[in-house]
């Protein structure tokens, strides 16, 4: 009689033990780290201004253009700062690669942000570009 009672008390504690690990680890699956969207303030604690630019394009004209470029931390704000020479170098070289066809409509300007976005990441050691923004935009 008490074999059989300890075999039964056995079973249970295994049991419980068994429940809530399960729900411990199905909790802690979906109720952790949930990605979300950035506050404008975080947004803005890790971009870079950068400053009106003109540039020729080829063929002809010129654009004056500016961007904004989002990071994903301020380690990575802190480097994109210091490598501000080697961005607009990017810049200058892209867009002098461009025609003012090329600008026309928003998937033109679109193509340029990921365009600059992919090259600045090359660089970076210490976090990566999320976005980048065109700002002003005037060809000329």
């Amino acid at each position: 009689m008490k074999n059989k009672l300890l075999t039964i008390m056995l079973i249970i504690i295994s049991a419980i033990t068994l429940v809530g690990t399960t729900a411990f680890v199905v909790i802690m699956n979906f109720t952790g780290d949930e990605k979300t969207e950035p506050t404008i303030d975080e947004v803005l604690e890790s971009t870079v201004v950068l400053p009106e630019m003109t540039t020729k394009l080829k063929g002809k004209g010129y654009m004056l253009i500016s961007f904004n470029i989002h990071t994903d931390s301020k380690k990575a704000k802190t480097e994109l700062e210091k490598r501000d020479f080697q961005v607009r170098n990017i810049v200058i070289k892209e867009i002098s690669e461009m025609t003012i066809d090329q600008f026309e409509g928003e998937q033109g300007i679109s193509s340029l942000e990921n365009i600059l976005k992919d090259r600045i990441n090359e660089l970076m050691q210490e976090g990566t570009v999320v976005s980048v923004y065109a700002t002003s935009f005037l060809p000329q």
